[in-house]
């Protein structure tokens, strides 16, 4: 039977099973978890999540935001997780592979399982900001139970690349265009938007951020790019300090037309650290 939101109990943790890469969970063919329905109420059992965010609940609970595989985004009740005997209290970290069961009917539903899957390298203190800029595009742009299997599996290949130290702003750039693509509001950056003939790599080149690619002209305000770091971002090369530069005030633009011009707060703080 489902509980209500402010029902003391905690949800469940099972013990630890065996230990599932999430790399691997995410290169097998995709299957949807246990679900079972009774009347409007929904029940889902082993799903693969994130915590990307959460916050007090009344006084011994948290509302979490996981990104889950099959489910997108949901946010979840997690009764009791505040009280210092919780175990959930370990277990709802960020950055950390979970299984999460929940069940319930409205939009902010009850957890009823959390399990640590293990099989990821723990991000260390130079990565963590990194990290939590993922967290902040995931929550500002990607609608809550909006499904992007592609999505979840760029994001772990993110905080995998991300803890295994390599350039941070490789992950990111690669990140930030797989968002836009899986949402649905970036264009074919190797196609000139104008005539639908491919970018040509010597060509200086703005981008719409509703229709993609174009040839630059003096009016325009946007950043200019040329083709080659159009063609370096699909083909994810990053090795040209030219394509570095360019593709970050790239997607800082596009990025900033996609939140209507709303600062991210982590990018803030990494410009703030920038300046110590």
């Amino acid at each position: 039977m489902s509980m209500s939101p402010d029902e003391s109990d905690e949800a469940v943790v099972p013990a630890t099973g065996s230990m599932e890469v999430p790399g691997n969970v995410t290169r097998e063919p995709l299957r949807r978890s246990s679900v079972s329905k009774q009347g409007a109420d929904t029940r889902i059992t082993e799903q693969p999540g994130f915590v990307l965010h959460s916050y007090v609940y009344r006084e011994s609970s948290l509302v979490v935001d996981v990104f889950t595989r099959d489910y997108g985004r949901v946010a979840l009740v997690a009764k009791g997780a505040k009280r210092p005997a919780s175990r959930l209290r370990g277990v709802l970290q960020t950055f950390q592979p979970l299984s999460v069961g929940w069940s319930g009917k409205s939009e902010l539903r009850t957890l009823t399982s959390a399990e640590w899957v293990g099989g990821m390298i723990p991000l260390d203190s130079s990565a963590l900001l990194y990290g939590f800029y993922l967290n902040e595009l995931l929550i500002r742009l990607l609608a809550r139970e909006d499904p992007h299997q592609g999505l979840f599996e760029q994001y772990v290949r993110a905080l995998t690349r991300l803890a295994t130290s390599e350039s941070a702003q490789t992950v990111l750039r690669i990140f930030e265009l797989a968002l836009l693509k899986e949402t649905g509001v970036a264009a074919d950056l190797s196609i000139n938007a104008k005539d639908r003939r491919p970018v040509e790599p010597e060509g200086i080149y703005v981008v719409d951020p509703e229709n993609g690619p174009r040839f630059a002209t003096l009016e325009d305000t946007a950043p200019r790019v040329s083709g080659k770091t159009l063609l370096d971002m699909v083909s994810e090369d990053y090795s040209d300090p030219q394509t570095q530069l360019q593709s970050k005030l790239l997607m800082r633009f596009l990025l900033s037309h996609h939140l209507n011009g709303v600062p991210l707060q982590t990018r803030k703080i990494l410009i703030d650290l920038r300046q110590l």
